[in-house]
């Protein structure tokens, strides 16, 4: 059984980074939780605006309370509305954001390992900074699409 390394999330975190400084996007920030909601990397670029952060908190957080990347979290906020405003008042509102960039982590036997959540770009932009830190550290990224 293994576990999300903090070496594991590091490189994540970095490469999510680097693409978005290769694709010359806004500055983002970037967290990554292991599977249990336990905080393994967190990273603020300057120049981010000031909530960036717990935006990405609540894409990652609401991707591991759901189990679902939060790409399928925001089309299920479209065709059920009611269900997901239900679940953010029960998670609290910095604990699910229900748009892109919210990616599971899962291993390449599906096992689930944690979450990562980007803010700063388009939600678009963030979801391909975090499926480019998930595969470079040799995971599975689960964006819900």
């Amino acid at each position: 059984m293994i576990d999300l390394t903090l070496d594991a999330a590091r490189l994540v975190l970095d490469t999510a980074l680097r693409e978005a400084r290769t694709r010359n996007l806004k500055p983002l920030a970037v967290v990554v939780y292991d599977a249990r909601g336990a905080l393994k990397a967190v990273a603020v670029e300057d120049g981010t605006a000031l909530r960036r952060a717990e935006i990405a908190c609540g894409k990652a957080n609401g991707a591991l309370a759901l189990g679902l990347g939060s790409r399928a979290i925001h089309a299920r906020a479209e065709a059920q509305p009611y269900f997901v405003a239900a679940v953010t008042h029960l998670a609290g509102p910095a604990a699910l954001v229900p748009v892109p960039g919210g990616v599971l982590i899962r291993s390449a036997e599906g096992r689930l390992l944690g979450a990562v959540g980007i803010s700063g770009d388009t939600s678009d932009n963030d979801e391909v900074c975090a499926v480019a830190g998930i595969e470079a550290a040799g995971l599975v990224p689960e964006t819900g699409a």
